[in-house]
């Protein structure tokens, strides 16, 4: 019976349409617990990604890391060095429980991600360094270091690629900035390889942010729908459609990428395809199902990145099938229709990256007044 249950488990089935699984979430006692170990074999993780919130929630929520913040706390660290030690040891931790499937699968899966400083968004050069010093610090070839895609983020992606350094680009909203983060990635493999060093083992994902343009544009489509002028049938059909649509395009441009002789010469020399993510997969919108980004955007040769509770769910009544390449034409007319409402998705998704560092930085600054909050009276001063 659970042989049939694990065969039928639709993250499971996930895998056999091409797409892993991999988890938005990390906690100290989901792997030393042995949890992190059931899921990678019962419902077939291939890797995990972190960030500053998700550090916040673990430490604010538990006691698991109250001695060693303790510990360091008396040897005079920092809040902001404690989180990095903190945070480095999970992923490795983590990384480490999925260093047989990396193996196994020749690192197209088992990565565990770290970001950079958020507040180095705008900061090539710091970006750089800092990914260098993680990178050297974890000291595991299945971590990817999360770089955002804004504009000081490209040429620092391309140097560390170029430098042999995985990379997991985040904050990615938009379809133009998608083909620059390719183009980052292409030209710092190109790069490495005119050096004449590998590149079989260097890997990359292209994390494209999914649920946030619905949260964006749905208010203002939902506004043209309460006026009920011209725009508003228009408006109508392409409410809570804009952000599938966009992820469906933005897949279209991968192939088209991946597929060109320029990329192929790069393969033969043993270049692997950086790969699409889908993040912020969650439902934000209570009208709308709590799998519907997941369902939407199954297709081979892709990630799927979901927190906990959406993983659950799925695995209760997910109905996997292959979405990703249905309906394509369906994806470009509604985005053509955009401009015709007042809408521009560029823009949008502009202000959805301006407004994203924000949002990474926040929750960056609350883990250190979290941390600062557990040291001793006498610390807080330093932190």
């Amino acid at each position: 019976m659970k042989d049939r249950i694990m065969k039928d488990n639709p993250l499971k089935q996930l895998g056999t349409l091409g797409q892993s699984l991999w988890l938005d979430y990390i906690r100290r006692d989901l792997i030393v617990g042995g949890e992190l170990r059931r899921l990678i074999v019962e419902d077939g993780l291939r890797g995990m990604t972190s960030n500053p919130s998700i550090f916040e929630k673990a430490i604010a929520g538990s006691h698991d890391y109250n001695e060693d913040i303790r510990g360091m706390a008396l040897q005079g660290k920092s809040a902001e060095i404690i989180y990095e030690t903190i945070s480095q040891n999970d992923v490795q931790s983590a990384a480490d429980e999925f260093r047989s499937l990396y193996d196994r699968t020749d690192g197209k899966d088992g990565y565990v991600s770290l970001e950079v400083n958020p507040h180095l968004a705008h900061n090539t050069n710091g970006t750089i360094e800092e990914a260098r010093r993680l990178w050297n610090a974890l000291n595991r070839p299945n971590v990817l270091i999360k770089v955002p895609a804004t504009a000081a983020g490209l040429p620092a992606i391309q140097q560390l690629i170029h430098e042999g350094i995985s990379v997991n680009v985040t904050l990615l909203f938009g379809l133009p900035r998608y083909r620059q983060v390719a183009e980052a990635y292409i030209a710092g493999i190109e790069s490495r390889i005119a050096q004449e060093k590998p590149v079989k083992h260097i890997a990359s994902v292209a994390s494209f942010f999914v649920s946030r343009i619905d949260a964006l544009v749905d208010p203002l489509l939902e506004k043209l729908i309460a006026q009920g002028d011209k725009e508003a049938s228009l408006a109508h059909k392409v409410h809570g459609q804009v952000a599938i649509a966009s992820a469906k395009m933005a897949y279209q441009i991968y192939k088209e990428i991946f597929g060109s002789n320029r990329f192929r010469n790069l393969a033969t020399q043993g270049a692997c395809v950086q790969r699409l993510l889908w993040a912020s997969t969650s439902t934000k919108n209570p009208d709308y199902s709590d799998v519907k980004y997941v369902e939407s955007l199954i297709g081979a040769d892709t990630i799927d990145t979901i927190p906990m509770e959406t993983l659950n769910v799925y695995r209760d009544r997910g109905e996997p099938q292959a979405t990703l390449e249905q309906d394509v034409t369906v994806a470009g007319w509604v985005l053509e229709q955009l401009p015709a409402l007042g809408l521009n998705i560029d823009h949008l998704t502009q202000q959805l990256e301006d407004e994203g560092v924000d949002k990474f930085n926040h929750p960056f600054d609350k883990l250190i007044e979290t941390l600062a909050k557990k040291l001793p009276e006498r610390l807080e001063g330093k932190s």
